[in-house]
């Protein structure tokens, strides 16, 4: 602690060490109270100037609010000064410094804290950042005035200016820290909207209930299987099921597992240690480490080999991992959507997938029902493509009726996915934006009318479930009904396992009769 009396020297030699050590404490953290409690500390040690005090002023009311003492709890109701209240709000009302020889010479000295001595005296100093005034530092000499009162308000001075530009720099950094934010709460509202229910279209009575049941899985951190053909929108659906949930604001990673070998979707979904293979040239996180808190989304998940399954089955279980090349063992907490067109019962049946996983992945089903089975749809599914079309082709892009009845009167082997390809040719081909029936290419020998499910048939006389003139709907509904509605005996007659026909009265929505 600085001496009690020292020489000109002395002090000069003191003080520039001392702004040394708070221009090294405010350039080490942008946590503002605690660097304010370095720096006050730093003045008593070096400077023997006691009892440091920071009052900021307070945005909403004006007022000076006591944010830091040195050495004393402030307690949860901190102390205020008005403009023009005692010394601190004479500063607040003038913004120049005050220094008292004794805190007794001025009686407009509040004292409010009752932690001041009154016989030694009392330096105040404005703090301002970017030209205006955001605060007061304060503090008490450790001795009586010997003469050089000025020169240590001048050093009060100093030291209220370094403050001000760390005042200055936080606040920037608040402000950029709150744009961020604003910006991070925004983006996040726009993907939300362009993920969630709007952006996946149908009415149809197959499609309510697939809505009914994101609505419902959603909520909960259960894991999904979302099973359906090929275009059907599988990733439409599990982005609305994130987007929807309480983790909408983790990441969202997703994945494609048949877009890579073995070899490395063990790595991509795992990660790595530094030199665990060539070219292994740094750590890397897989993608289960990068969607924790979140939710990650494995496409074509019937893709994975049996050896790899193994490894993935005891993540879902564990919620455990080890990088490749790596020993320790790693937590993740995270949600899982998976998807598949594959028959995974038919694949279990085979050996080709392993029955654990299979279990462990098939906890929620969502089956997604193929174009075809849902031709009511497809004008509503149009025209919202049309205007996905037109605003990616810049310019106004319509369908007429003519054009809308051939798309319903086509089968879409390859769904929505074939429906948008179609559409956007048509729209290259047309020089106005208009599209009319004749620039509708499909395939001519799928192009029947076709039937909705509830026109469908039932024959009530002993059918042949295997006759191959049916559909396969028909082929189960028949073998069901000659079994009694027994799944078991309707498996036996169709050359099925019990597994593969409770898949297909999913996915053909068949209402089991009750008897």
């Amino acid at each position: 602690m600085m001496p009690l009396q020292s020489s000109d020297s002395d002090l000069s030699r003191i003080e520039l060490e001392t702004l040394y050590r708070v221009s090294q404490v405010l350039s080490r953290s942008l946590d503002f109270r605690k660097t304010l409690q370095q720096v006050l500390a730093a003045l008593e040690e070096h400077a023997g100037l006691t009892l440091g005090m920071v009052s900021v002023v307070d945005p909403e009311s004006g007022d000076l609010v006591v944010n830091a003492v040195h050495g004393v709890d402030i307690g949860s109701r901190p102390v205020r000064y008005q403009s023009g209240e005692g010394v601190l709000g004479l500063i607040l009302e003038n913004d120049q410094s005050v220094a008292l020889r004794s805190v007794d010479a001025d009686p407009r000295f509040l004292n409010r804290m009752g932690i001041y001595e009154r016989h030694l005296p009392f330096i105040a100093s404005p703090i301002r950042a970017g030209g205006a005034l955001q605060g007061v530092l304060a503090v008490q000499p450790n001795a009586p005035d010997d003469g050089r009162l000025a020169e240590r308000t001048r050093f009060v001075e100093m030291v209220a200016n370094l403050i001000g530009l760390s005042v200055r720099l936080s606040l920037d950094t608040e402000q950029e820290k709150s744009k961020i934010v604003e910006e991070c709460d925004t983006l996040r509202r726009t993907v939300r909207n362009q993920h969630g229910f709007d952006n996946i279209v149908g009415h149809s009575a197959a499609m309510r209930r697939v809505f009914d049941q994101i609505r419902m899985v959603s909520k909960w951190n259960t894991t999904v299987l979302i099973r359906g053909e090929t275009g059907t929108g599988k990733e439409l659906i599990a982005n609305a099921i994130h987007y929807n949930s309480p983790r909408a604001r983790g990441n969202y990673v997703r994945l494609n597992c048949a877009s890579l070998p073995e070899t490395l979707l063990e790595s991509e979904l795992f990660g790595h240690e530094r030199g665990a293979f060539t070219g292994a040239v740094a750590a890397r996180r897989g993608r289960f480490e990068q969607a924790d808190g979140g939710t990650l989304f494995l496409d074509e998940i019937g893709e994975i080999s049996p050896a790899f399954q193994a490894k993935l089955l005891r993540v879902l279980q564990e919620g455990e991992l080890e990088r490749v090349g790596g020993t320790r063992t790693l937590k993740v907490d995270v949600r899982v959507v998976a998807a598949t067109h594959r028959d995974l019962e038919a694949a279990v049946d085979t050996g080709a997938f392993r029955e654990d996983l299979y279990y462990r992945l098939n906890v929620m089903p969502i089956v997604l029902p193929p174009l075809r089975e849902r031709p009511e749809d497809i004008p509503e599914i149009a025209q919202h493509l049309i205007a996905r079309i037109s605003t990616l082709q810049g310019r106004p892009v319509s369908i007429n009726d003519a054009a809308l009845r051939r798309l319903v009167h086509y089968a879409w082997p390859g769904n929505v996915r074939e429906l948008e390809n179609c559409l956007e040719r048509a729209a290259v081909m047309s020089d106005s934006g208009a599209i009319d029936a004749g620039l509708i290419q499909v395939d001519r020998g799928r192009e029947a009318p076709p039937m909705p499910l509830t026109a469908i048939p039932v024959s009530h006389a002993p059918a042949d479930p295997n006759d191959p003139d049916q559909g396969e709907r028909e082929r189960v509904i028949n073998a069901l009904e000659q079994a009694g509605w027994v799944q078991a005996k309707a498996a036996r007659l169709l050359g099925m396992t019990p597994r593969q026909i409770a898949y297909r009265i999913l996915t053909l929505n068949i209402q089991v009769k009750q008897f």
